[in-house]
């Protein structure tokens, strides 16, 4: 992966645990320099490239770079395969079949190598725009301007503290419909919302590091969720009011939760307890504040 390692084989130290960093900062995960099951799925995944194999519907779905990189070539041809996520799920099963049927190849929605050939002929032909942004942008536009009619997911992985009910009971208070999620996997947060068919996903992480706050969105090198952004923006700029907290910053990143939440979706990471909970009301205003001021401008 071009990430140099002067450690011995087999060793695993200092050089290992550098190199890991900068692979997991490459692909917008969490820099810790451990390799877990996070990371070590994003190596496997970042080494297939489109064409080496046959990409298709399966369970469980196939992931790579070259899904991704199928997908960003279809939505740049106009079909569209939902987001740019290397996931190759029901979306981009469709997108790669009405492709098939437009360049006169047998639709049977299988990329192999004469959907690749024809890909690649017609690279640069699309300009590089994709129909991707969009088609959420449309959705985003459609959806309903207001709080009360939202359909909410807000969820943590077990470390979010007594913040994330708070923050759920007060947006089913103002009418939203909300489905608390706490103490599963982001990846099982992320089933959950989706099958809760959810407007908005809001995940919540406090750590022990000095009271700032960050917000995440998906994105990557080729792709970013434009309404995410959007309302990451959003929350940092209420977020900051709170005394003593340090300036927000935003980051597009491809952390399981954003990646795999088909609504718009961002992880909010808060800092130290002790800061949150002396701060909780003002948290739980600027989230709503944030949710108001996005609807209002999606994107």
């Amino acid at each position: 992966m071009g990430f140099e390692c002067r450690d011995a084989p087999s060793e695993f130290s200092a050089s290992t645990a550098e190199a890991v960093r900068r692979f997991q900062a490459s692909r917008g995960l969490r820099v810790d320099g451990a390799c877990g099951s996070n990371t070590w799925s994003a190596l496997v995944e970042s080494d297939f490239r489109i064409g080496v194999r046959l990409l298709c519907l399966r369970s469980p779905m196939l992931r790579g770079d070259d899904v991704a990189d199928l997908q960003l070539r279809l939505g740049v041809l106009g079909f569209d395969p939902g987001r740019v996520d290397g996931i190759f799920g029901p979306m981009t099963q469709s997108a790669v079949g009405e492709f098939q049927r437009n360049a006169g190849l047998v639709s049977d929605s299988v990329c192999g190598p004469e959907s690749v050939a024809a890909l690649l002929r017609l690279e640069g032909r699309g300009g590089r725009s994709s129909v991707t942004g969009l088609r959420e942008r449309e959705e985003l536009r459609r959806r309903t301007s207001t709080i009360s009619t939202l359909r909410i997911a807000i969820g943590s992985a077990g470390d979010g503290g007594p913040i994330v009910a708070k923050v759920a009971s007060e947006l089913q208070r103002a009418g939203s419909t909300v489905l608390l999620l706490e103490g599963l996997d982001w990846s099982a947060l992320a089933t959950q919302a989706n099958s809760f068919r959810a407007d908005v996903f809001i995940g919540f992480s406090l750590t022990d590091d000095a009271p700032t706050a960050e917000s995440y969105y998906f994105g990557s090198d080729d792709y970013e969720s434009v309404g995410g952004r959007q309302l990451a923006e959003c929350i940092m700029s209420e977020l900051p009011a709170s005394p003593g907290w340090g300036v927000g910053s935003i980051a597009a990143m491809r952390l399981p939760i954003l990646r795999e939440t088909k609504a718009t979706a961002v992880l909010v990471r808060l800092g130290d307890r002790e800061s949150v909970e002396s701060s909780e009301d003002l948290v739980i205003a600027s989230i709503y504040s944030a949710l108001e001021i996005w609807l209002s401008h999606p994107f």
